[in-house]
């Protein structure tokens, strides 16, 4: 009887449910779509999820729990900023005098675009500083080679943080010395992204012996699915507080060209060594990671800040650096770039592989080329993803009409994120132009100017041209409707990309 009665109650639920389904998943629905109205998101991104949402039924509500929300974590990196903001109050304020220095030797030889600089003083982002001195690194044989060898005379330290760590030739190499240098006594700490470097967090929980102090950075698992859309793009290493390096370049054996001849695919991209007083800001910013990836704590006083006297100069170039992660009051970066734009007196070269920018970074590249601006944009012919690169082409046009000059890169895969302006100030870093590295990843970039750095830049630049394709507005006209139609396809979800 029992029996029966459950069948049939069993069979009445079946029935309800097809007949009331609907109820349910309108409710759903109607809360998530305000929750994305109320969280007064930019009004691209809030149509872009709303439209995924209604025209993706189930994949889209799926889409949006995994990518699309600002979940406790974005609040927690709040707090820990915060918390580490007013732990560094008290320091900051003691350099205020010399920052109102530098900033004054800053103006004196680059004029408005000092205006970066100032603003990355007054958000607190990184205090400026002069004498110090740079080195472009093109690819990764010119990298690599200057890394191992800081790496091998580490005395005190060695802080390294990437988004991709693989195990492969040059990354055993280096995870060697690691090894070595901490069994010598030297203090390593090693922190990657658990998803551009997951077999790399697989061998460091299977290596017990180990005297490195490693951390995953925002490990996911099935609890935690929707943290693996903000992940730590990061690439910096600080040598003993003294050498810095960050840039483009993770660690891997694709940044090494082995001959022009290789069957491999060519990889062009671009980073920098930096010594002298900048670094302690990069030390303070790896410090920054660290806390918040809950690795065991350490105070920067404990000799990782170097105290370097007025009168020792390392170098004649000015540094600062621009971070930014979900969290962030503002895109730090995107703003910093914009103000470097709006300074802009003669020229501006951008080197990026994916671009899908902001509405207000189109609009400001745009009006700087329609006032006479030589404004160049360097891209990759073909891209690592087929979806970015689709979506980034359906912007090129209105470059192209407001007198934008852009170059296909087609000797391999362009992968430098650098910027360059009238040869008086550059960007070198991680920040690709586009949504997610302005808004979504934990990104760097290093703001220097140096008059040699720049020059080297712009040679650079004016190389990889040799190697590039000229896009006109004619030209693009002319292609195909099916090729432009999948652009603008592939352009609805660059919000989400």
């Amino acid at each position: 009887m029992n029996f029966h009665l459950i069948m049939d109650f069993a069979h009445e639920l079946v029935e309800f449910v097809k007949e009331w389904y609907w109820i349910p998943l309108l409710i759903l629905y109607f809360g998530v779509i305000s929750t994305i109205l109320i969280e007064n998101r930019n009004p691209t991104k809030t149509i872009s999820w709303v439209l995924v949402i209604v025209f993706l039924p189930f994949l889209g509500l799926l889409l949006y729990y995994l990518f699309g929300q600002k979940f406790n974590k974005v609040r927690r990196i709040k707090r820990v900023n915060q918390a580490q903001a007013v732990r560094l109050k008290k320091e900051w304020q003691s350099l205020e005098p010399y920052m109102e220095k530098d900033i004054a030797r800053i103006k004196e030889r680059i004029g408005n675009l000092s205006r970066v600089f100032i603003f990355l003083k007054n958000e607190r982002l990184s205090s400026p500083t002069t004498g110090n001195r740079v080195q472009l690194l093109i690819n990764g044989e010119q990298k690599f080679s200057e890394l191992l060898s800081s790496l091998t005379n580490a005395k005190h330290s060695i802080h390294v943080e990437y988004y991709i760590y693989e195990l492969d030739d040059i990354g055993s190499a280096i995870l060697d010395i690691l090894n070595k240098k901490a069994e010598e006594g030297v203090v390593v700490r090693l922190m990657v992204d658990s998803i551009g470097s997951s077999a790399m967090v697989k061998r460091m929980k299977r290596f017990k012996k180990t005297k490195i102090l490693f951390k995953p950075f925002m490990p996911v698992n099935f609890t935690s699915l929707a943290n693996s859309n903000y992940r730590n793009h990061r690439k910096i290493v600080v040598v003993d507080g003294e050498v810095g390096y960050v840039g483009g370049i993770n660690i891997s054996d694709r940044y090494i060209n082995q001959s022009e001849s290789s069957s491999t695919r060519f990889w062009r991209d671009t980073s920098v060594k930096i010594e002298g007083p900048a670094v302690n800001m990069l030390q303070v910013g790896f410090w920054n990671s660290w806390n918040l990836a809950d690795g065991h704590p350490f105070l920067l006083h404990e000799g990782y800040l170097r105290s370097i006297p007025l009168e020792k100069k390392c170098g004649d170039a000015s540094v600062s650096f621009v971070s930014s992660d979900p969290a962030s009051l503002g895109p730090y970066n995107m703003e910093a770039i914009l103000i470097a734009i709006g300074e802009a007196d003669k020229k501006i070269q951008l080197v990026t592989p994916y671009y899908i920018p902001s509405d207000e970074l189109a609009t400001a590249l745009q009006v700087a080329a329609a006032a006479g601006i030589e404004v160049e944009l360097m891209l990759p012919k073909k891209s690592d993803s087929y979806i970015v690169q689709h979506a980034s082409l359906s912007f090129i046009k209105p470059l192209l009409e407001r007198g934008v000059k852009v170059y296909f890169y087609t000797k391999g895969f362009i992968h430098a994120k650098t910027i360059s302006i009238d040869e008086k100030l550059s960007f070198i870093g991680t920040v690709n132009l586009d949504i997610r590295s302005f808004y979504i990843n934990y990104e760097i970039a290093a703001v220097i100017s140096d008059a040699a750095l720049c020059r080297q830049l712009d040679r650079q630049f004016e190389t990889d041209k040799m190697s590039c394709e000229r896009i006109t507005l004619t030209k693009w006209k002319r292609r195909k409707t099916w090729k432009r139609g999948l652009d603008s396809v592939c352009r609805l979800l660059a919000p989400l990309l």
